[in-house]
């Protein structure tokens, strides 16, 4: 499949089907607090709960046990800073597929250990001097193992659109959701469940604000590369968008918002103090934005996907307890 012949909301409901049983359906939780602070019901959707801690597991399962039998032989590759990275391994492991995982050298130690933990080879790179996909590719012709990229890929985007499907389902009249942002797989998969389960819904990806390639190609009708970002939201450490999730995010989104390191921290804060939960810098992404974009959101319901909750705990303390590093 191309950009040219997108996939649909039938896609996501099979990928739901596929992932049944072996995906957790992950909790929706409220807060009064929240609530009061936007003068909106807010429900957010807590992927941190999820198989190996992020949403990603949805996507890779989706894709991975839709392999023939010589793919499963030959194996998967996949590239990652982390999320993406465990999901595949994990997803490996259960379906008996070998699996090497290229991970940036400055990954969280947590991520890295994890990915290894899953019994995934991991090959280490550069991420501001070495090409990710090209190291991808040159493995895959040494050993013709598969490919999976990270959000540019139709299997993984409608795995991940099962977060929004399950959203709707158990709120099935949001007014607006809220979604993080980096390569637009789990922005792309929400447009395409809200197509169809709340067609009205306006949706709202959200990336930091110093990577903000989407929102650059969004205003410019094309894809634009920038430097690898500096932020703390490394999962988001994007570089462009993939021709695919451009595309449905150019037919669907209603807005590309963005976040600063700052309101990253303050939000990992009011997760942890008022929700009780520990979510990475990158998951932290739609509430910053839906407490500082500028959206009245008086009176409304708005979902407010959390990508994941994968983050060494070490700096989540210092987070918590310092703010941004100086």
């Amino acid at each position: 499949m191309t950009a040219d012949t997108l996939p649909t909301f039938a896609d996501v409901e099979a990928a739901v089907k596929r992932i049944e049983g072996v995906a957790h359906k992950t909790p929706v939780l409220t807060s009064t607090t929240a609530n009061e602070l936007l003068g909106a019901q807010l429900y957010f959707k807590a992927e941190n709960f999820q198989r190996m801690g992020a949403f990603k597991f949805r996507g890779a399962y989706n894709t991975l046990s839709q392999f023939t039998p010589e793919q499963k032989q030959k194996g998967v590759i996949a590239f990652s800073s982390g999320n993406h990275a465990q999901a595949v391994a994990l997803s490996a492991k259960l379906l008996g597929i070998p699996a090497t995982i290229v991970m940036p050298k400055d990954a969280p130690p947590a991520k890295l250990a994890a990915t290894r933990g899953y019994g995934a080879n991991v090959v280490l790179y550069d991420r501001f001097t070495e090409d990710r996909d090209a190291i991808a590719r040159r493995i895959s012709s040494e050993t013709g193992g598969t490919v999976v990229p990270p959000y540019n890929d139709v299997g993984v985007l409608t795995g991940q659109g099962t977060v929004a499907y399950e959203l709707l389902k158990e709120v099935p009249d949001l007014d607006y959701i809220f979604v993080p942002l980096g390569g637009g797989g789990l922005l792309s998969g929400t447009i395409l469940a809200a197509q169809g389960l709340a067609p009205n819904a306006k949706v709202y990806g959200v990336e930091p604000a110093a990577g903000d390639d989407f929102q650059q190609s969004l205003r410019k009708g094309e894809i634009v590369k920038i430097p690898v970002p500096k932020t703390i939201a490394d999962g988001a450490q994007t570089q462009a968008a993939g021709d695919i999730t451009f595309k449905i995010v150019s037919n669907g989104v209603t807005d590309i918002l963005t976040a600063t390191d700052e309101q990253l921290v303050e939000s990992i804060k009011f997760y942890a103090e008022r929700l009780k939960i520990v979510v990475e810098p990158t998951g932290a992404l739609s509430l910053a934005a839906a407490r500082h974009a500028g959206i009245d959101l008086k009176g409304k319901k708005v979902g407010i996907i959390i990508s994941g909750g994968n983050v060494d705990l070490v700096k989540w303390g210092k987070y918590l307890s310092e703010g941004l590093p100086q």
